[in-house]
């Protein structure tokens, strides 16, 4: 019985010590290191890179995207550049060890755009506000869905707001936010931090208590690439396939919704909006369903004139609606397009709101707009 007991003893002694062996070599050299730390007006980078010979940082506030620092090799062969801190908004940076770009290792802070990870830098202000985590938090999840349009299970993700699972009477309106090109179900989670503006709106009353859902917008896709799920045939560039997606948003993704969440199934409480490619969805969902949604957003995506625009627009006047709410950066490569659908909707006598920001197609003007309309939503 001793030896027995002497046997698990040593076993239990091995496999701490194992588990202290993998901590070790996980975090060997790390542990004093910080990256990116902010101190005051400055902001400084390290990388602990012992065989590099070059290292350079590249980071998105960069007014020239082929624009790079160099590191300088320090103490432990830890590289660090310190530079001016940018304003406040959300960036991301990665580095470059002779010519293979790595993201930070130290940084926890992780951003997907697509099949891209890349190490976020936040910094503190008025316009990051809202992008930090709230006091009182609604909740994230992912269910999945039948589409027979589409022929595939899918997933969604779906924003519920703080007090949804206790307030069990309640209704609530629905903002369908679309992502653009290159993006899936988790981009505006991710990269557009609607969870966290979306908390911070509500918990300030600034906006109404909503839920929020966020398709995949690419038709031939069940989830994320994450996922390793196979894609389809849908080529949406097929005349056969052209608006299959929006007529699967309307036609089978509202519906899901209303049947499995407390929502209050109205026009008038239903809100689409969606950047880029989804800024196109949003223009023809609210076209070619033009009693399905009250608050139509379309952002950083415009339409050129055309009898079938016309069409559309008149549909929807016809219909009625509380709110259309066109926005583009004024470096954005389609705010010509942008310029000329302000002006469709003008010709049409469509009243609206047109939110020019400056700088371009990224995403800190979409975090940016989901901020400002937000609360114009459901009033």
């Amino acid at each position: 019985m001793k030896r027995i007991t002497a046997i698990i003893a040593s076993l239990l002694v091995a496999a701490g010590v194992l588990s202290a062996q993998e901590l070790s070599n996980f975090s060997r050299g790390g542990r004093s290191v910080v990256s990116p730390e902010i101190k005051n007006d400055s902001v400084t980078f390290r990388l602990k890179a012992d065989y590099a010979t070059i290292v350079k940082l590249y980071g998105s506030w960069m007014e020239d995207q082929s624009e790079t620092v160099d590191l300088t090799r320090g103490e432990n062969n830890v590289w660090s550049v310190t530079l001016p801190c940018p304003d406040p908004e959300i960036y991301t940076y990665n580095f470059i060890a002779d010519g293979v770009s790595v993201n930070d290792p130290l940084n926890v802070m992780v951003q997907r755009d697509g099949s891209r990870y890349l190490s976020m830098l936040l910094v503190d202000g008025e316009r990051t506000e809202n992008y930090k985590p709230a006091k009182q938090r609604g909740t994230v999840s992912h269910p999945w869905y039948d589409s027979k349009l589409l022929g595939i299970n899918r997933r969604l993700t779906v924003y519920t707001p703080y007090g949804y699972e206790k307030n069990t009477k309640t209704k609530y309106p629905v903002l369908y936010l679309l992502h653009g090109a290159g993006g899936d179900e988790e981009a505006w989670i991710s990269m557009g931090r609607t969870a966290q503006i979306m908390d911070n709106l509500i918990e300030k009353g600034l906006a109404e208590p909503m839920i929020v859902v966020m398709p995949n917008g690419n038709p031939d896709q069940q989830a994320a690439q994450t996922f390793g799920l196979p894609t389809t045939g849908v080529d949406r560039r097929k005349p056969e396939y052209r608006n299959i997606y929006v007529r699967s948003l309307v036609e089978e993704i509202v519906p899901f919704v209303e049947k499995n969440y407390r929502v209050i199934a109205k026009k008038s409480h239903r809100a689409i909006a969606g950047l880029s490619m989804g800024g196109g969805h949003t223009i023809a969902a609210s076209g070619l369903y033009p009693d399905k949604f009250d608050y139509i957003c379309p952002l950083s995506m415009g339409s050129a004139k055309s009898p079938e625009l016309d069409a559309q627009l008149q549909g929807i006047k016809k219909a009625g609606y509380k709110l259309y709410w066109l926005a583009c950066g004024d470096t954005d490569f389609l705010f010509d397009r942008a310029n000329a659908f302000d002006e469709a909707l003008t010709e049409n006598g469509l009243e609206h709101t047109y939110y020019v920001s400056g700088g371009g197609h990224v995403w800190a003007n979409w975090r940016l707009y989901l901020n400002t309309f937000a609360p114009l939503l459901f009033k």
